[in-house]
């Protein structure tokens, strides 16, 4: 007997899957990337998470088609912010069903809790995703199980219901004393995720979906870090904050921005819309600067892609402020 888990790296999701390994089932634990997680690489904290309990972790992409399917036309609407929760949840486990009939697996587990998030753990939006996703019957949920209706699993029995979980609610007690009695260590604390369920991060969505309207898998990485600036005709301008944001966006390769990077003066790196106006380009060379310890009145270059232009810092730092988008 075998199951397919989706797996997000959490408590939750790991202490289902060990109630189901523990009643002698093989656990394919899938995590599903939609480009919008971590900041962060969880890969080791997630093989850690698997190891510990017996699963076997395989990430899967679907960037392409949570862009395509989901993101801009959410059959539920947005949460609070820019937040597809039940179209998204729906879209995985539709995911999970296809690597569940390659695998030859039986049926499908999420560490899901009833009531833990008001808006899409309640019953009806647990339901609706089983309906959307047409796993309705395959998916259980061993957290919650003995509050929900049996599954397949159950009803057949493949999976002992009375060695399941019945929580509902916010309260993490019970999760934390299984934590404990199974011996699991470094697991993380609740929440975060999802950069969709930010705020400052669904600002940035916002904006672009106002002023561009061709976002790409490509365009993922860049919303992901920096200063985010919106120019007074249009141009879009990201200034990295500290050394690692630096770093990524040093490394992104997307052909609608160019590089900008101070010369000759410790300063961010920064990306800039290619086809910024030239009053754009040169207030983004003005701003960039004014991340730094340049003297307004004196003249420093700015590298775009390459090409040197001289320009001096803005007056103070202020000045920028007004066009900052968080």
């Amino acid at each position: 007997m075998k199951a397919i888990a989706l797996f997000s790296g959490g408590l939750d999701s790991t202490l289902a899957m060990k109630l189901i390994i523990d009643q002698g089932i093989e656990v394919i634990a899938v995590n599903i990337s939609t480009g919008f997680g971590s900041t962060k690489d969880r890969r080791e904290h997630m093989q850690s998470m698997c190891d510990q309990v017996g699963a076997e972790l395989k990430i899967i992409d679907i960037e392409n088609e949570f862009l395509q399917d989901v993101l801009f036309s959410p059959k539920h609407g947005y949460g609070k912010n820019f937040n597809p929760c039940i179209d998204c949840h729906a879209k995985m486990f539709a995911v999970a069903k296809r690597i569940m009939e390659a695998e030859g697996a039986s049926f499908l587990i999420s560490g899901e809790v009833m009531g833990q998030r008001p808006m899409s753990q309640n019953k009806d939006a647990l339901q609706t995703v089983l309906e959307d996703g047409d796993v309705d019957g395959l998916l259980l949920r061993p957290m919650s199980a003995k509050a929900l209706k049996p599954t397949i699993a159950e009803e057949k029995g493949w999976v002992d219901r009375e060695k399941l979980e019945g929580i509902i609610g916010r309260s993490r007690d019970r999760q934390l004393e299984l934590a404990k009695e199974i011996g699991l260590e470094d697991f993380e604390s609740p929440g975060g995720g999802c950069l969709l369920t930010d705020e400052n991060f669904g600002k940035k969505m916002f904006d672009y979906i106002a002023h561009e309207n061709d976002f790409e898998v490509k365009d993922i990485p860049v919303m992901k870090f920096g200063r985010h600036l919106r120019l007074p005709e249009g141009a879009k301008l990201v200034v990295g904050r500290n050394k690692d944001e630096n770093a990524h966006l040093q490394d992104i390769n997307n052909d609608k921005y160019c590089h900008l990077k101070t010369i000759g003066i410790p300063g961010p790196h920064g990306l800039l819309s290619k086809n910024a106006t030239e009053s754009d380009k040169a207030l983004a060379g003005r701003i960039m600067l004014s991340y730094t310890k340049a003297n307004p009145e004196d003249t420093y270059s700015i590298s775009y892609d390459g090409e040197e232009e001289k320009t001096s810092a803005l007056a103070s730092r202020e000045e920028a402020n007004k066009y900052n988008i968080l």
